[in-house]
């Protein structure tokens, strides 16, 4: 099928390899959520620079997958899942207490859930009934950086509700685009448009 006809643009040879780099990379992203809740619930809830370098980490690492992935050639269909997964997971973990902590309102973590998991609905059904994983979108990359924009508000300046407030538009903006470019992109998979 010609480049034309493929919803990325051109063909990426798309491996089946598990362990690469950058699928370790991502892996290694679920990972960190667990030791910031610990180390920030049992420090009376205060930042710590290890909390401040296990979230620039998960920064880093959020760009540092990809990069590896085409840099060393390893794009994969592993890791067309394991990089947002690790981003749900990861996120998921750290929303989760910071709305037990009372720094995020629960209705913000029930919209950011709902739209993943009806985003996951869509590319599961893509993932049966065209036997491979549809990558992600540049406008989801967006609302992750949205997303991790206002929990750092939230975490790092929970007294700066202004702040907070105003990331927190930016991200339930970017979630709603986000969204329609997924269900867009979605229905010309569905319809038979080629993907990577």
């Amino acid at each position: 099928m010609s480049a034309a006809k493929n919803i990325d643009g051109k063909k990426i040879r798309v491996k089946q390899t598990l362990f690469t780099w950058s699928n370790l990379i991502s892996l290694s992203r679920v990972f960190i959520a667990f030791p910031i809740v610990y180390l920030h619930y049992t420090n009376g809830q205060q930042v710590t620079w290890i909390i401040g370098l296990l979230v620039l980490y998960g920064m880093i690492s959020d760009y540092l997958d990809g990069y590896v992935a085409r840099k060393m050639n390893e794009i994969s269909e592993w890791g067309k899942v394991l990089d947002p997964i690790a981003d749900k997971i990861s996120a998921s973990i750290l929303f989760l207490y910071t709305v037990y902590i009372g720094f995020v309102p629960l209705w913000f973590l029930i919209v950011e859930l709902a739209r993943d998991v009806i985003i996951l609905g869509g590319s599961t059904y893509i993932k049966f009934a065209r036997g491979k994983v549809a990558m992600a979108v540049m406008s989801g990359k967006w609302s992750v950086n949205a997303l991790a924009g206002y929990w750092m508000a939230a975490f790092f300046l929970p007294e700066f509700q202004a702040v907070q407030n105003f990331f927190m538009g930016i991200a339930l903006v970017l979630m709603f685009l986000s969204f329609i470019d997924y269900f867009h992109r979605f229905k010309l998979i569905r319809d038979g448009l080629e993907y990577n």
